[in-house]
């Protein structure tokens, strides 16, 4: 992984460039006191201050040299704002002339993250360091990019060398680090007390695991996180289409996240007791794989009659789900890449959010503006339930209705949750398909600036 405390840093004075950040509206006034030279320069670059245009400024020596950036909002600059100049300005030592980078610190970092996992020659363009004057927020800046890269490269990395082994292995590399207990089912093993993760994992050639993590101090508030890992979705014997199934790598990407919020928990060592929970499952295609019309049965007791081999990831969380609750959590979370419905709803970059508490909801809705970390709650109507009647079992998987897929989705998970327990349900996309400053294409992280917001508000000391 990129060694992100290398590229901030206290600020003790060292030589380092000038960085200017200008918008639109302030660019008239900061440009009438600058230099005949500054404003020359501006003018041959063509810079007015629209976000992400940067332009070079000469001194008086060579080495004296400094830039301006522009960014969409000085008062109020966004955590991406200086990642754009992160990933064009040479390689170099680099302060803003207000001194405190603040949140902005990420974009600068991630600007600067590679998945180099399988290029063979990835060019040496040398670090770009940014200095701060408040060192105290060096250590959460740093924290929080190592969770964001550690969804991308998960999420990024092919289902070849990502399977529920490897996904295990991530787990276990995290718990390995901070003390953390992993105990994991699989395979046989799982078809007792998970039944719904042994049907929708058993026709691959690598074996389905429960992966359970446990950490903290069992005296502390309980949050369990719940996590999708489903590491390739073929659909299933409905298969899905090959533009369809080309990114399905990607359907881990809740596991991914559930993983980076534990890593950030222990990593900051918050006062709780924490439990992540992943059903790991690659939903492949053979002759023992689960059918259409068949009743599976789970973990609550519950059957479910499958109309879709396609919606197996809300299977395999019914039975994780099931699990979380038995040692009666203050606070439950999962995360999925759940629906393809979610998507039309709200497109790639708004997860959407499924809570039974409105209190839960209002507090991720602060979180989710103070971070700039989207996500936007949908109901769960209850009328919509109808949608998932069976005839023969308890419940259908899949409605026949191309209304509501999000929602339905989020009922079928509901329908596993026990009275009384506070919990949410995030529906995201983990994927990013089109490039940004310091966001490329490809994996993502989304939400885990929110609600780790979330989680030391309601229970940091």
């Amino acid at each position: 992984m990129t060694d992100f405390s290398s590229l901030l840093q206290a600020d003790r004075g060292q030589a380092a460039c000038k960085i200017h950040m200008v918008d639109t509206q302030s660019f008239d006034t900061w440009l009438a006191s600058q230099s005949t030279r500054t404003r020359t320069a501006c003018a041959a670059g063509r810079f007015t201050g629209k976000a992400d245009e940067l332009v070079i400024l000469s001194g008086d020596t060579p080495e004296e040299w400094s830039v301006a950036i522009g960014v969409s909002n000085v008062a109020a600059p966004a955590p991406w704002c200086l990642a754009a100049a992160a990933q064009r300005l040479p390689a170099g030592t680099y302060r803003l002339v207000d001194g405190t980078p603040g949140d902005r610190a990420l974009g600068w970092l991630l600007a600067q993250h590679r998945f180099s996992r399988y290029r063979k020659n990835g060019a040496d363009e040398g670090p770009r360091v940014l200095l701060t004057s408040d060192p105290a927020a060096i250590n959460s800046a740093i924290r929080m990019a190592e969770a964001t890269a550690l969804v991308r490269d998960l999420v990024d990395t092919p289902a070849e060398d990502l399977g529920p082994a490897e996904l295990a292995e991530a787990v276990e590399a995290e718990a390995a680090q901070f003390g953390a207990t992993v105990n994991i089912v699989q395979g046989e093993q799982l078809r007792s007390g998970f039944p719904s993760v042994h049907a929708v994992g058993r026709a691959a050639a690598k074996a389905a695991r429960l992966i359970d993590l446990t950490w903290g101090n069992p005296d502390h508030p309980r949050i369990t996180l719940v996590g999708k890992g489903v590491t390739f979705d073929s659909g299933g014997l409905d298969i899905k289409p090959s533009s369809g199934m080309r990114h399905m790598k990607k359907d881990m990407g809740g596991a991914a996240h559930a993983l980076a919020l534990a890593r950030l928990v222990m990593q900051s060592n918050l006062p709780v007791r924490l439990r992540l929970l992943i059903p790991a499952v690659e939903n492949a295609i053979a002759g023992n794989a689960f059918r259409p019309g068949d009743i599976l049965a789970t973990r609550k007791g519950l059957t479910v009659e499958i109309g879709n081999t396609d919606a197996e990831g809300r299977l395999v969380l019914s039975d994780a789900l099931t699990c979380a609750q038995e040692d009666k959590p203050a606070l439950l979370l999962d995360f999925a890449t759940l629906t393809g419905a979610a998507r039309v709803a709200l497109g790639p970059d708004l997860p959407a959010l499924f809570t039974n508490d409105d209190g839960l909801a209002q507090d991720l809705s602060v979180a989710a503006t103070d971070t700039d970390d989207p996500l936007w709650r949908m109901p769960l109507w209850q009328p919509y339930k109808d949608l998932l009647k069976s005839e023969i079992a308890d419940i259908g998987n899949a409605s026949e209705s191309a209304f509501a897929g999000c929602i339905t989705a989020a009922l079928f998970l509901e329908r596993f949750i026990d009275p009384g327990t506070v919990w949410a349900h995030i529906d995201l996309f983990a994927w990013r398909p089109s490039a940004k400053p310091g966001r490329p294409k490809g994996g993502e992280a989304m939400t885990i600036r929110a609600i780790w917001r979330m989680l030391q508000t309601r229970y940091g000391s």
